[in-house]
């Protein structure tokens, strides 16, 4: 559909009803017309369109832009085009949308993901965590190493008390430990020096990581695939 036609639809299919729903889990409803996200890929499930996404954005319309992040082509984007975005973020899940499903798949993702997390505002913040978390489930060619650099920064921001920071700070953590037997090693140990900073924010990011390594590694042992040694 051309963009005429997208926007048609969007208003078409508009329900006050949803919109209450989403606010109840937090999500900014300033200009949401409450359409399910299932509902939003499946229009764009095969197009891939710079020029339409930048068009979609610029709306400022809530679906408007998470159709915008199902149908650019991550070869396209560029860091201005991902700082731009990133300061129009005001809902959690435009924010994890941008970062998980377009953001992460662009040469860009590596470095915005150690950038972003000293930029100040909430959801520029989350990105980057998101960022982060939506790198270790989806890249599946870069080395566990890489990962290693994000662990640092990880612990740096557990202490911003701000809810969407911290629980993508978490998100970033278990995401880490859960790609491969080594990482959840090394994202174990970032969980306890975590919760030896001893400040709130950070017990509750380390407790509930840890409380989830420790079901992967049961389910490990329990398939005989754990051979980390140190787990």
């Amino acid at each position: 559909m051309t963009f005429d036609e997208l926007m048609a639809a969007l208003y078409a299919q508009a329900n006050p009803d949803n919109v209450a729903g989403m606010a109840r889990f937090g999500i900014n409803t300033e200009q949401a017309l409450g359409i399910s996200v299932f509902t939003l890929r499946g229009m764009v499930k095969k197009v891939r369109d710079h020029e339409l996404a930048l068009r979609l954005w610029d709306t400022g319309v809530h679906e408007a832009r998470l159709l915008a992040c199902f149908c650019d082509d991550p070869a396209q984007v560029t860091p201005g085009q991902m700082d731009a975005w990133a300061a129009g973020f005001n809902s959690w899940d435009v924010c994890d949308q941008a970062c998980t499903s377009l953001f992460d798949q662009t040469p860009h993702a590596w470095s915005k993901a150690l950038e972003w997390p000293a930029r100040e505002e909430e959801f520029v913040r989350r990105g980057a965590f998101a960022l982060m978390a939506g790198l270790a489930w989806h890249d599946k060619q870069s080395p566990d190493e890489r990962f290693l650099q994000f662990l640092p920064v990880i612990r740096q921001y557990s202490t911003d008390r701000r809810n969407f920071v911290k629980k993508a700070v978490n998100w970033a953590l278990r995401n880490i430990g859960k790609r491969s037997p080594a990482l959840m090693q090394a994202a174990w140990e970032e969980a306890e020096h975590i919760r030896a900073l001893g400040d709130p924010t950070a017990r509750w990011i380390a407790a509930d990581a840890l409380r989830e390594f420790e079901q992967k590694k049961e389910k490990m042992h329990a398939r005989g695939t754990l051979s980390h040694p140190r787990i």
